[in-house]
């Protein structure tokens, strides 16, 4: 069937039955590989690693998704609008740099803070199209949880919140692993 003979909530079933694992996987291993740039590198490579990484996420759940059985870019799947509508989110997570680098320029150790926060008010419409919590989960906790370090550890800034971002991407990914689908 394609997309013209299902209805928009059939769309949105068929969407939501499907693991969502490459995504949150990718979003674990590039924080982490930022976390660690953050310790051992000085302030300068901490940001390029941000940036590379960040913009890179996207890439990285293509290619995992051929491992996760999602396959992104497979070409015989059926088209689905929340496909589109999804990758609206990774667009509006690209646009959000437009905030987050006239901000950096200012003070070059709030780029984990915007860029952590605003990247992640993608989990939000995820939550609604596939009718759980855990983008809610996600985006909110995260937000609390960078919001919180970025006070508490001024000069760990581009430590400590990547490496909590990496805390609530295993958390997104062990409620995802376990969600039941519809």
């Amino acid at each position: 069937m394609n997309q013209i003979e299902l209805s928009l909530e059939e769309q949105r079933i068929a969407f939501s039955q499907r693991k969502f694992l490459a995504t949150p996987l990718a979003g674990l291993i590039i924080w982490l590989g930022i976390g660690i740039g953050g310790m051992m590198l000085p302030p300068t490579w901490a940001v390029w690693i941000l940036f590379i990484g960040t913009g890179s996420i996207v890439y990285l759940a293509m290619f995992l998704s051929r491992f996760t059985g999602e396959n992104f870019i497979d070409k015989k799947k059926t088209k689905n609008a929340f496909d589109n509508l999804f990758f609206f989110t990774v667009g509006q997570a690209f646009l959000i740099y437009s905030i987050a680098i006239p901000f950096f320029l200012q003070d070059y150790t709030s780029l984990p803070l915007t860029v952590g926060i605003l990247t992640g008010s993608m989990w939000i419409p995820f939550s609604w199209i596939i009718k759980h919590w855990v983008g809610l989960f996600h985006a909110i906790l995260r937000t609390i949880l960078i919001v919180v370090l970025w006070y508490v550890f001024p000069e760990l800034r581009f430590v400590t919140i990547p490496f909590a971002i990496v805390v609530v991407y295993i958390l997104t990914l062990i409620i995802l692993h376990k969600r039941k689908l519809p």
